[in-house]
């Protein structure tokens, strides 16, 4: 996905969450690097179309782009996520100011990371740091999620990538 990001084109985009830290999981397990994986997060940022409309079209076009990866690929605009986000988790965000901010909000210190191509490096955004996702730790950032949503992560983590230290809600 990396290697075609041009084709992407998405403003401010990041591959993200889930995708970055459960790649790095199956490579210390011993695993293939797309075991495991339910979907594919591209974040973006575009506060000047908050169109559910134009979303959809960035999701379909780059779902035709990577067709043959054989796992969802989601592509959420994160400033518009707070028009949402009530519906689908039961209370009201703020918008987020940055597809960056929006990482800092994720369910977790070692899934709160974006990386993208930038020229022949990498650019990553990590607002917790690194050393929870590489040595295979996971704690609540409480952000922002419930103890609910931190809870039914976990529990399927823990039988996929047994290795991982998870903490405890209240650790």
């Amino acid at each position: 996905m990396l290697r075609c990001w041009s084709d992407i084109r998405l403003p401010n985009g990041w591959l993200a969450a889930g995708a970055v830290a459960q790649t790095v999981w199956n490579i210390a397990h011993g695993y293939p690097t797309e075991a495991n994986i339910k979907d594919i997060d591209l974040i973006y940022f575009d506060a000047d179309d908050l169109s559910a409309e134009s979303e959809a079209r960035h999701e379909a076009r780059v779902r035709g782009l990577f067709a043959d990866l054989g796992v969802a690929v989601d592509v959420k605009n994160e400033a518009r996520v707070h028009l949402w986000y009530p519906a689908k988790f039961g209370y009201s965000i703020a918008p987020y100011g940055s597809a960056e901010a929006a990482i800092a909000t994720f369910p977790t210190t070692s899934t709160a990371v974006g990386v993208r191509p930038h020229g022949s490096r990498l650019d990553v955004c990590a607002p917790f740091g690194l050393d929870d996702l590489l040595r295979l730790v996971v704690r609540p950032n409480k952000a922002q999620i419930t103890r609910p949503i931190y809870e039914a992560k976990v529990a399927r983590w823990r039988l996929c990538w047994p290795e991982l230290k998870i903490y405890g809600w209240d650790e």
